[in-house]
């Protein structure tokens, strides 16, 4: 691939909150644009880039029906029904506000906002939700419970290591992952928060094999991980995977198990479901068993990133009763109305101050998860199942795809339409081999763009280059030869089931089949792009 597309330098950050201006700051901030407002309150990774408007995944604050989106498992540009429930929000504030104060009106709003998550998810009334400005926050906020749970120093163990997010090594120990926090704080990349550092271990999910699959001794490593960090003598934060970048599961219910009853009262497990690609049911069931689980808005749902939360089980949350001590470096990641109402004593301990952006971005979250799960339960199963096996074919019969990973079927009802695939991975080959990681990230930048003119050629060349595609972010594995490789994924997303949904049974299958046909445009680019790079 020689196809690089330069970076332009990013904006600076906008904190969330008001400066000196106080609470009539923040509320004269919600007068602000709505598409500025969307990408307050985030680290880096929410900034845009100043001539494209776009952030480093290609997506922007606004609506952007024209791109062709198979990139849930990254970031979605957000729909035009999100953009409109968020305007909404945003005006049923500021009348709040008026009438009640802005610090009320908000933590209101919140707390209503918890309830409606619960809702959707058919989650129990006393699962307690913190929201936080992304997964990878929320993450700092799990680490921090689990050390006043398990009232021990903690070694994190993290399953799939290799196919989580890049800031997850190090928030694992307690370290700052990123060189700014949401709040604005300047911070050093990969240093100690005051009151949270830890021990880790990283758990890959790939063996040291050329094929990229799930190691089959997964649960082995994790039972000897924690069995090493207890003997070690602290206690475990085990972040288990559901579901990874590739859309596995690990370690085993039976793994899971085996360690409560071997280390009662020793090991906290948060499940990263941050790709929110598991059934309800399943989700329940973790909480059941007293798991934190940590989630997103964005990813299958596609809100617009960031948006995290962590779900609480009620077991838990009576044990935080009345718990007041905090890790004074988590000031600089949290604020008061983050916390359920519930819990008055850590409450106390933070800031009262408003992540608009945050807020605004659950507002858009949570209107996709409305409108998903309006679809009946049998047509989402349908949708998933169809696309799963569309996408899945298209792989196959490109001439320059690879599909890795074989998907891992599950039949346990409480998956629901996720027992199907719906991230399909595939490396690319070209004239030279495997695609590297290098090269995948440039063909990556290029999907994203109109290259209609630097393409040339044909009329159909032309309209399959000025295609804008977002697709699931390269992920790296090192494979069988001296240079690691790239793995690109087509993801299927909630919205491709909502957008899909008619009670005309025919209307609804010409809509999935509209979606592929808007996938067979992106692997047509793909093989274009590779076409011209050969020439060249």
């Amino acid at each position: 691939m020689t196809q690089a597309v330069p970076r332009s330098r990013a904006v600076e950050v906008t904190p969330f909150w008001s400066g000196n201006g106080g609470h009539a700051g923040a509320l004269r901030d919600l007068f602000l644009p709505l598409d500025d407002l969307l990408v307050r309150g985030g680290d880096p990774r929410v900034m845009l880039d100043p001539l494209s408007r776009l952030n480093e995944y290609g997506c922007g604050p606004l609506p952007a029906p024209d791109v062709i989106g198979f990139a849930s498992s990254t970031a979605s540009p957000i729909s035009e029904r999100a953009y409109q429930r968020a305007s909404l929000a945003r005006e049923e504030l500021m009348r709040g506000a008026i009438t009640v104060g802005l610090d009320e009106a908000f933590d209101a709003r919140l707390e209503d906002m918890r309830e409606m998550l619960r809702a959707g998810l058919q989650l129990s009334a006393d699962v307690d939700v913190v929201f936080s400005p992304s997964g990878t926050d929320s993450q700092l906020h799990a680490l921090f419970l689990a050390r006043t749970l398990l009232r021990a120093e903690v070694t994190t163990i993290v399953v799939g290591s290799d196919q989580t997010g890049s800031g997850t090594a190090h928030t694992a120990r307690g370290h700052h992952f990123s060189v700014r926090t949401a709040s604005g704080q300047a911070v050093q990349k990969d240093a100690p928060i005051a009151g949270l550092c830890a021990g880790s271990i990283a758990l890959p999910l790939c063996g040291e094999t050329p094929d990229i699959r799930l190691r089959a001794d997964i649960d082995a490593a994790v039972l000897g991980a924690v069995e090493t960090a207890i003997a070690d003598g602290t206690a475990v934060l085990l972040q288990i995977m559901d579901s990874s970048k590739l859309g596995w599961r690990a370690p085993s219910d039976g793994c899971l198990d085996e360690i409560a009853r071997k280390w009662p009262g020793r090991v906290q497990i948060v499940v990263d479901a941050c790709q929110m690609r598991l059934g309800r049911g399943r989700m329940r069931a973790y909480l059941d068993r007293g798991h934190m689980v940590l989630i997103t808005g964005s990813k299958y749902f596609g809100g617009p990133a960031f948006s995290g939360a962590l779900l609480i089980p009620s077991l838990l949350s009576r044990r935080l009763d009345g718990h007041d001590a905090i890790a004074s470096g988590l000031l600089d990641y949290a604020s008061r109305s983050d916390w359920p109402k519930g819990w008055n004593g850590l409450r106390s301990r933070f800031p009262s101050r408003q992540n608009l952006g945050q807020w605004l971005r659950w507002e858009a979250a949570l209107e996709e998860i409305r409108a998903y799960y309006q679809v009946p339960d049998a047509f989402r199963v349908k949708a998933v199942r169809e696309l799963s096996t569309g996408l899945n074919s298209l792989v196959m019969l490109s001439a320059s795809l690879r599909p890795v990973a074989p998907a891992i079927m599950r039949s346990d009802t409480a998956d629901e339409e996720f027992a199907s695939a719906t991230i399909i991975p595939f490396a690319i080959h070209g004239d030279r081999g495997p695609l590297s990681a290098s090269d995948g990230r440039r063909l990556y930048r290029a999907l994203t763009q109109d290259l209609s003119d630097a393409i040339g050629g044909s009329a159909a060349d032309r309209e399959i280059a000025a295609c804008r595609c977002l697709i699931g972010q390269p992920v790296t594995f090192q494979g069988g030869g001296e240079d690691p490789i790239a793995v690109l994924r087509l993801c299927i997303g909630a919205r491709h089931v909502t957008e899909s949904w008619s009670a005309d049974a025919g209307i609804a299958e010409q809509n999935l089949l509209h979606h592929l046909d808007r996938a067979a445009s992106v692997v047509a680019k793909i093989e274009l792009l590779l076409a011209r790079a050969g020439e060249s």
